[in-house]
């Protein structure tokens, strides 16, 4: 069976939405660091992505993607490429069709959870970013293997978990801390 790896964006206080389900916040991956240097290509961006085999979206993330990646220059963003090559796939009750540039991507209907454990026995590597209606399934059915969070030095004081609020008791072994520029900072997880 294959793994499942979930990348969340967060604030230092741990929501991945505002109250009103905004991510303004995410402007803060983009504040340079004391060089003034803004690292929009880092390397462990790049290895997350290439380690991948396939990428699961919820509806509202695929249609953030969908309006952006295809058309970026891989020059300019280097994981560009990888993300319009990996096979790609949605998991929606809504949605009738899913372009992505020229072509569509495969929709999912159904228990998302159901659907996250089929790609699992299909694909060496599936990685989920935001997708927080689907990944609060993925984490209710334990079918989460790796957390990846990118902490953005950010505090909203109120807004929407990255986790299910009946969640639980998880427990995370701590697989690496990397800084980033602007004060971000990289943790990954395995998920117990």
């Amino acid at each position: 069976m294959g793994r499942l790896i979930v990348e969340q964006v967060v604030t230092a206080d741990g929501y991945a939405a505002d109250p009103d389900g905004g991510i303004g916040f995410f402007e803060a991956l983009l504040r340079p660091d004391e060089h003034g240097h803004v690292d929009l290509n880092d390397a462990e961006q790049l290895a997350y992505v290439s380690q991948a085999d396939a990428i699961l979206f919820g509806a509202t993330t695929y249609r953030m993607f969908a309006d952006y990646w295809p058309g970026v220059d891989p020059e300019v963003e280097h994981v560009g490429e990888l993300v319009n090559r990996l096979p790609k796939f949605v998991v929606s009750n809504t949605l009738t069709e899913a372009p992505w540039g020229d072509g569509r991507i495969e929709i999912l209907p159904g228990d998302g959870a159901e659907q996250a454990a089929a790609l699992k026995e299909r694909f060496g590597t599936v990685i989920v970013w935001g997708s927080l209606v689907l990944t609060d399934a993925l984490f209710t059915a334990g079918l989460v293997d790796e957390l990846h969070l990118r902490v953005v030095p950010v505090l909203l004081g109120a807004g929407r978990s990255f986790t299910p609020s009946d969640l639980g008791d998880r427990q995370l072994e701590l697989a690496g801390i990397t800084p980033k520029a602007g004060g971000v900072v990289s943790l990954r997880y395995s998920v117990a």
